[in-house]
């Protein structure tokens, strides 16, 4: 399923369009993340509508540090996330691929929950109420950070393009990026990458 090139260049399109915000096509050139996983024994492989870039465990960079509030009211770091595993969905109420994928989101954060997998949203331009009212819609129990300030969105810049939305992340035990994917996370593809990180030692 998933094999580098001859030349290790990694294919990454696909991006689909959503309302209101002019999203990235594909990642250029100087993408961090893309330059890395290039460098790397990593996978890379076009899945669904997202373009995906899954990096090998003794490639991956340093954890990931941000900080944040949940639309809960309650802090959350990076730090107090370590120890399992994270998938991270940069998303907003009006988002058609975001629309999409929620269900498989709330599906593989059910799937997961007993073996310790951490889902957190990351909303990069509702209130309070436009979010809760898409988390009502689709079901989804697993929380989201406030992002109006794009604090954690350029805390994440090595790793989420400017205004890729959606985009999936997902964090190894250590906190550190395992993969990632641009546009919608289809729900195979995303089992798979929530299985590495699961599989792997310490």
């Amino acid at each position: 399923m998933s094999a580098p090139t001859p030349s290790r260049r990694h294919v990454l399109a696909g991006l689909a369009g959503v309302a209101a915000l002019p999203l990235l096509v594909a990642c250029s050139s100087d993408d961090p993340l893309a330059q890395q996983a290039g460098n790397a024994d990593g996978k890379n492989y076009i899945a669904g509508d997202g373009s995906v870039l899954e990096i090998a465990q003794g490639e991956r960079g340093e954890s990931v540090q941000f900080s944040s509030t949940l639309f809960s009211g309650e802090e959350i770091t990076a730090e107090q996330m370590q120890g399992e595993p994270v998938v991270m969905n940069f998303w907003y109420a009006a988002c058609a691929p975001c629309r999409v994928e929620a269900p498989d989101l709330q599906a593989l954060h059910e799937e997961f929950e007993s073996d310790g997998v951490q889902f957190l949203g990351v909303n990069v331009r509702d209130t309070v109420a436009t979010a809760e009212a898409f988390e009502r819609n689709f079901g989804i129990t697993y929380p989201s950070v406030e992002d109006l300030n794009g604090q954690v969105l350029l805390s994440m810049t090595d790793y989420v393009p400017p205004q890729a939305v959606p985009t999936t992340i997902v964090l190894d035990r250590q906190g550190r990026v395992s993969a990632r994917i641009l546009g919608i996370a289809e729900r195979g593809t995303l089992r798979s990458l929530i299985t590495t990180v699961l599989d792997e030692q310490a």
